[in-house]
């Protein structure tokens, strides 16, 4: 399992959930991780459980400033990265609404972390991989960006459908400079970010039924697929959505 060898991967909301799994297989397969996070205390200690392949990055991803100071140590520090995987977002559970009842600082909020900061972090992970001739990124998307999955998540959903459009956009402009931009769409997968729907036993029970394989997914499930992408196997792969969702989209 060294798919990865010789490749530095930054990985934005690390510190937990799909971010976490994915650092910890991108180490496995023996790439260096970047666990980049706003939670500084929890990326420190998410770097140390991985070991002396893995650094800590404190990110905030809405904030450009702190995307680009993390990028540029990064860079001073010999660790400029090859693959950056965009996964750092929120759902508002509670605030998020159908639209006419939604809030225009949740709307806000959401965006800003979501949509601006996967964008904010596609601008500088391009401007790395320009300089040093190409790279790999990966976006998390959501089939609230796809469907109707998301019809009580506004602000979410269309977030999410803005990051699937990034993705094409910048797939198109920098295939001829070595960088190749995919989006892994996972279906309902159990992290801490959808606890609300957990540890509900009605919510729960309801979304996966309308999954085929009969179970909610797990961050390993969404890693596998991302090893793919950031390593040599995924070479003509870009631009593309590869659903990992159990076959919810083909109902």
């Amino acid at each position: 399992m060294t798919r990865l060898q010789g490749k530095t991967a930054l990985i934005t909301g690390a510190a937990t959930g799909i971010g976490r799994a994915v650092a910890e297989r991108f180490a496995q397969e023996g790439a260096r991780v970047v666990i980049a996070d706003r939670d500084g205390e929890a990326a420190t200690a998410t770097a140390a459980a991985i070991g002396a392949g893995a650094r800590a990055a404190v990110m905030d991803i809405s904030d450009e400033s702190s995307v680009a100071a993390a990028f540029s140590a990064l860079a001073a520090d010999g660790w400029r990265p090859d693959v950056v995987v965009a996964n750092a977002g929120v759902q508002l559970f509670g605030h998020d609404a159908p639209a006419a009842e939604l809030d225009l600082d949740v709307w806000r909020r959401t965006i800003d972390v979501n949509l601006t900061g996967t964008f904010l972090t596609v601008k500088h992970a391009v401007r790395a991989m320009l300089a040093a001739g190409g790279g790999s990124i990966i976006l998390t998307g959501s089939p609230t960006g796809l469907n109707g999955e998301g019809r009580d998540f506004t602000a979410y959903s269309a977030s999410k459908a803005g990051i699937h459009g990034l993705a094409r956009t910048v797939a198109a402009a920098y295939a001829d400079r070595g960088i190749r931009v995919n989006t892994v769409v996972p279906a309902y997968t159990e992290t801490s970010l959808v606890t609300a729907i957990s540890s509900d036993p009605e919510s729960r029970a309801a979304i996966i039924g309308r999954i085929p394989l009969g179970r909610a997914g797990t961050p390993d499930d969404i890693a596998g697929a991302m090893v793919f992408l950031a390593s040599d196997d995924g070479a003509f792969a870009t631009g593309a959505t590869f659903a990992v969702d159990g076959g919810m989209t083909t109902i």
